[in-house]
């Protein structure tokens, strides 16, 4: 097909068109990596550097001490955690019990799930808000407290969706094979399902601390106290509150905030990849 001068002009056409997005989507991240090397002036300076006129490499090192970024990484680390952890427990059980209990109504449950997907999130964001003030029946505030994060993420729709298309997958010879062993349905979750099904809750724990990692506007809206916010929440407050702070060191400190996701992006590629085609859900 290549030999064919028509077909071999468009396959260049179009590589060349996604090679130049490609360079493009490097410019914020390069400019975010050089800023953080210049002094104030030389930051908002017209016409601005293609690359720092003198470097100072201890700008990474300062911000680094003076922004107290190991606290808020580490913020940002037990807050994706605790994500994860209560992710899979949900997801996985709800997507258990719609693939493979005989469950009354679970197809208006899953077309539920699938509807909260047409919904912006920020629109659960007042009765998300009025709930973690005062949680119902038991009255107890989550505010300034992780808790207060964790639970909204707790469940996901779309996380639930795509493992039940994959627990679907998994042929229910095998489960009616169990049964008649003797395990019950808890049984084979534990030892037949989640097994099998590493690679897609390896995809979902992917997404989920990459989702926790960036989350700005509810921790922002939960967390107050500065000794329990993340990263990306402490850098705010920090720029609003210091305005004598050089603005390379904020720089310097979102560099940092996307050291993280970027690794982990390059171990995990496969499953990345992987998890875009577990997206196309049954039903």
């Amino acid at each position: 097909m290549l030999r064919r001068p028509l077909v071999r002009a468009l396959y260049w056409g179009i590589f060349s068109l996604l090679l130049l997005a490609t360079v493009t989507t490097f410019g914020p991240l390069y400019w975010m990596v050089s800023g953080a090397l210049k002094s104030n002036v030389e930051i908002f300076q017209t016409p601005p550097t293609f690359w720092p006129t003198h470097p100072q490499w201890s700008n990474y090192s300062n911000a680094w001490q003076i922004l107290q970024l190991p606290l808020y990484m580490w913020n940002s680390l037990l807050l994706a955690a605790g994500a994860v952890v209560l992710q899979l427990l949900v997801s996985a059980t709800a997507a258990y019990a719609l693939s493979k209990l005989r469950l009354r109504g679970k197809h208006a449950i899953q077309f539920a799930f699938f509807a909260t997907l047409m919904v912006p999130s920020v629109v659960y964001l007042i009765p998300q808000f009025v709930n973690i003030s005062d949680l119902p029946l038991i009255h107890v505030s989550l505010i300034n407290n992780w808790a207060g994060v964790w639970l909204p993420e707790a469940a996901n729709a779309f996380n639930i969706l795509v493992l039940k298309s994959f627990f679907d997958t998994i042929p229910g010879e095998l489960i009616d094979a169990a049964r008649l062993d003797g395990a019950s349905s808890w049984q084979v979750f534990i030892r037949i399902v989640l097994p099998l099904s590493r690679p897609a809750l390896a995809v979902i724990t992917i997404f989920t601390v990459i989702a926790s990692w960036k989350d700005f506007l509810w921790p922002l809206l939960v967390l107050s106290n500065s000794n329990l916010q993340p990263l990306l929440v402490a850098l705010y407050h920090e720029s609003g509150l210091n305005a004598n702070l050089p603005f390379s060191y904020l720089m310097a400190g979102l560099v940092f905030a996307s050291i993280p996701p970027i690794l982990l992006f390059l171990l995990f590629q496969r499953q990345i990849i992987r998890g875009v085609n577990l997206t196309g859900l049954k039903g």
